[in-house]
């Protein structure tokens, strides 16, 4: 007899929902350059930067394009009708204190709005400045980082307690025998394991480890914790430009203790004011802080050439469905074609004539610079 084939991978669902409409809120204690940072990512004026608590209160939004040479060249090769380049919307939301996830200094609203995106940019203030004020009286990063880390976590203990609660009521009279009744414990289980992880084990929801029927409820649930966060400590001009500050060892310390694998970036807010008045190309790496965990992949042709960016790691029945549900509900395959090996032939058919036009079914994992053509049923 032939030998058993070994069972094939569990294929990873990502945490969070794919879409081509991605959110960045912008989050930390007040007066550390998060308005500032706003209005320099956005080029607007939009961010309240004032040196006061709660100057922001409603949040700012802004659209804020993508510069991408692969997308120019496409259309100069496509001509199309419409030209639609990537997004990404970043939110300003207002600073966050000490008992926030109780309702202090108008913490619950904040944090609603910190549900709404999709991940998270922490500024984290690590400049010294007599004339800007610190809510907590001095300047700390690794208290800030805590106190941000505990109040997200604290209403996510709130939010589970509650959702919890609610479960256990209406599921009292549960049986074992229909499959929505042990569908509904499972998820009930699963919650019990998200409660855990934040209060015994004391993890945000994205360091732990969950199989796809828990993601799904994870997802579910919108967790504080869930979402990625990139940490970016602003530092004063003159430390940014010689690369040394007292804090930068201790913050990476603090991230590898607490949430290892997160992304730390150093930057200067007054140092991106000043860059803010010269050309594109000299404000590039400004713009590149947005692009972390994101990839693009492309559709083309001449009525509309478009960008549509997805988390990296995205299957291809969920980068289709980020265009619309039916594509991903009613996946076949997907046509992929490389950005480079287009620009190298020319054409499209040249590219299918050297064999370089594929087809992908729903195993395969999207890669930054794909052009797609989807088949659905």
């Amino acid at each position: 007899m032939p030998p058993k084939k070994a069972a094939a991978a569990e294929k990873k669902v990502l945490l969070g929902r794919p879409s081509n409409n991605l959110k960045i809120g912008i989050v930390g204690l007040p007066n550390v350059g998060k308005s500032s940072f706003f209005n320099v990512l956005s080029d607007t004026d939009l961010g309240k930067a004032a040196n006061f608590p709660y100057a922001t209160i409603n949040p700012e939004e802004a659209r804020i394009p993508v510069p991408d040479a692969r997308f120019e060249w496409l259309c100069d090769l496509y001509k199309p009708a419409s030209r639609v380049p990537a997004f990404l919307t970043c939110i300003d939301i207002a600073g966050l204190t000490a008992g926030a996830s109780t309702g202090a200094g108008l913490g619950n609203a904040f944090l609603s709005h910190v549900r709404a995106v999709d991940g998270i940019f922490q500024v984290v203030r690590a400049f010294d400045d007599a004339e800007v004020i610190h809510v907590e009286g001095d300047v700390d990063p690794l208290r800030d980082m805590e106190i941000i880390q505990t109040e997200l976590r604290l209403k996510d203990i709130e939010w589970v307690e509650k959702h919890l609660d609610g479960l256990k009521r209406t599921g009292r009279s549960l049986g074992n025998n229909s499959l929505a009744d042990k569908a509904k414990k499972e998820e009930i289980a699963t919650i019990e394991k998200i409660y855990k992880a934040l209060t015994v084990d004391g993890k945000d929801v994205r360091k732990c480890e969950w199989n796809n029927k828990e993601i799904e409820v994870v997802n579910s649930l919108t967790l504080l914790t869930a979402k990625p966060i990139t940490y970016l400590v602003n530092l004063s001009e003159k430390d940014y430009i010689r690369k040394k500050n007292k804090w930068l060892a201790k913050i990476k310390g603090w991230i590898d203790t607490h949430n290892p694998g997160d992304p730390l970036i150093p930057f200067s807010v007054s140092l991106e004011e000043r860059l803010a008045q010269l050309p594109d190309d000299e404000r590039a790496e400004a713009q590149k802080n947005q692009e972390r965990r994101l990839i693009r992949y492309f559709t083309c042709g001449p009525d509309e050439v478009r960008a549509w960016t997805i988390r990296k790691g995205t299957k291809a029945p969920q980068a289709a469905g980020v265009i619309h549900s039916d594509f991903e509900n009613k996946f076949v395959c997907g046509e992929i074609m490389t950005y480079e090996d287009l620009k190298e032939h020319g054409s499209e058919a040249a590219v299918k004539a050297a064999g370089k036009l594929r087809q992908q079914g729903k195993p395969y994992e999207m890669v930054d610079g794909d052009i797609a053509y989807w088949k659905s049923g």
